[in-house]
């Protein structure tokens, strides 16, 4: 499956993965432009539970444990997907509203996408699948 092929499928849970590959580049962008130390800490670990839901080809390439692992394991559903990333785009929102660099802003919006587009997927019976460009297959996320 190309690319424009993923476009085209009209799968809710690549264009999810996609949003949550940008928020995981502003997460950790914004997070060094910003001056809160404390939001961008949880910025930075938001967007590392990112990188290991989003990019299954780190599964296989990094040591992790048989525990984060099992952890991991529970994001291979949509509704589990969507519920972590209402709560990521939430932590993000209070820390657009609690004043913290409006560039914040851009990371809650892009969360919030990669949460409407995984709710649509698991409302629409859609299992998680990953794209080509991440080293999935574009099918399944079973590593």
């Amino acid at each position: 499956m190309s690319l424009i092929d993923e476009v085209r499928s009209g799968n809710f849970s690549l264009y999810g993965q996609w949003c949550g590959l940008l928020a995981i580049v502003a997460l950790i962008l914004f997070g060094i432009l910003s001056y809160s130390i404390g939001w961008s800490l949880i910025g930075w670990i938001i967007a590392f539970l990112l990188i290991f839901i989003e990019i299954p080809l780190c599964m296989k390439c990094c040591p992790t444990s048989e525990k984060f692992d099992n952890f991991l394991t529970k994001f291979q559903n949509s509704y589990f997907r969507a519920g972590a990333y209402l709560v990521f785009c939430i932590l993000m929102w209070i820390a657009v509203g609690a004043g913290h660099r409006n560039l914040q802003a851009i990371s809650a919006l892009l969360l919030t996408f990669a949460f409407l587009a995984y709710g649509f997927a698991a409302l629409r019976g859609q299992t998680p699948t990953s794209s080509t460009v991440t080293g999935g297959t574009g099918v399944s996320t079973i590593v």
